[in-house]
């Protein structure tokens, strides 16, 4: 859809053509939201930052799907698989091998986008509902491997406990600084992330950089390709678009940014097994992303928000719905949440298929040109 402007609002060069940030506000309101964001847990609870730091992790990983489904157009049901490899990666790397959490990190985002270019081979022969199989088949097998392979290492279905992160600094004048204690173990300062509150720094600045990348993909030759593949793969090939090497380059950034939020997630949790991410929540990103506008960059912030915030609505709300059904209080209560996140999904299916990136640009739009009419 072309950007609506009032008449006389143009781009001189190419440099306004490609802001982003247009005007001289809004990044003084980036700045401020960002700074308020980073404040967080200085004026509000714990568990308001303990909600917040789940949909950070769970937007990152609707972003790599967001690359995948929304731009290329292939379906996967095996997002919260490739998490669960970045996070038992990370997890080993800092807790067995006593590697930094910020160099296995990366590693870990690489080896669950190498285990996503396994399960994206399918899609050079297959397409649509048997795409969707192929990459539903990740979300058993990954699962069944950390259960019942290398038990020695991988502790079965009690999945392993993951080390806190921390950062190692040098003791200054025998005594340490900047809110870090003497660890004995490492014989050095240390400042870990061991709460919510210390946590979200973390997530915070991974989604930063996440959405930028997410961005300039969408803006480069590379995200022109995959949109090309999603709207016409016949044409796109034509065109000299290699479409197996574009294919496999979306599974790989997909599944790398699953292996960013799942190993956030496996630290963030300080424990991880193979039910800790498994087929619900595959869907549930899924729906995030469709609630939140397929192919837009601002859909999956707006669908994870959306979304998480109505399963907390639900949380609320559960004692009150028991209390009008007391003879079968355990299966309301576990019904509920599932039960309003396919109403929401049904919902926007029906009255809203272009999902809520596309309500805000109509806002937008009427907005810049107002007092007209649209």
């Amino acid at each position: 859809m072309a950007i609506m402007r009032p008449a006389g609002d143009f781009d001189r060069t190419y440099k306004q053509d490609m802001a982003v940030i247009r005007r001289r506000w809004q990044n003084v309101a980036l700045l401020l939201f960002l700074f308020l964001l980073f404040a967080l847990p200085y004026f509000v609870s714990e568990s308001t930052v303990s909600l917040v730091n789940r949909i950070c992790i769970f937007i990152i990983a609707v972003q790599g799907l967001n690359i995948l489904t929304g731009y290329t157009g292939q379906i996967s049901l095996g997002q919260a698989a490739f998490m669960t490899v970045g996070g038992y990666i990370s997890a080993l790397l800092v807790g067995l091998s006593g590697w930094n959490f910020f160099l296995a990190l990366p590693v870990a985002a690489l080896g669950a986008g190498v285990v996503g270019l396994i399960f994206g081979l399918p899609s050079l022969r297959v397409k649509g509902f048997y795409l969707t199989m192929a990459t539903l088949s990740a979300q058993f097998i990954i699962p069944w491997i950390t259960r019942n392979l290398w038990k020695d290492v991988l502790d079965g279905a009690q999945g392993v406990n993951v080390p806190v992160p921390l950062i190692k600094l040098p003791i200054v004048a025998g005594q340490c600084f900047l809110g870090t204690t003497f660890d004995p173990d490492l014989a050095a300062c240390a400042y870990r992330f061991a709460t919510p509150s210390q946590f979200i720094h973390i997530t915070l600045v991974m989604l930063i950089f996440t959405t930028v990348i997410a961005l300039n993909i969408s803006r480069s030759r590379l995200g022109r390709a995959f949109i090309s593949i999603r709207d016409n793969d016949l044409a796109a090939e034509l065109l000299g678009i290699n479409l197996f090497h574009y294919k496999l380059r979306a599974f790989f950034l997909a599944s790398v940014y699953a292996g960013i939020a799942g190993g956030l997630l496996a630290h963030n949790l300080r424990h991880i097994n193979s039910e800790t991410l498994n087929l619900s929540d595959s869907i549930l990103l899924l729906g995030m992303l469709v609630v939140g506008g397929l192919g837009t960059n601002i859909g999956p912030i707006l669908g994870t928000i959306l979304i998480i915030m109505l399963e907390e609505f639900a949380t609320v709300i559960s004692p009150t719905v028991i209390s009008l059904v007391p003879s079968n209080a355990s299966g309301v209560a576990a019904a509920l949440r599932p039960l309003i996140f396919g109403l929401a999904l049904a919902l926007f299916l029906i009255f809203e298929p272009r999902g809520l990136a596309h309500r805000w640009s109509l806002i937008k739009a009427a907005w810049r040109l107002r007092p007209f009419a649209r």
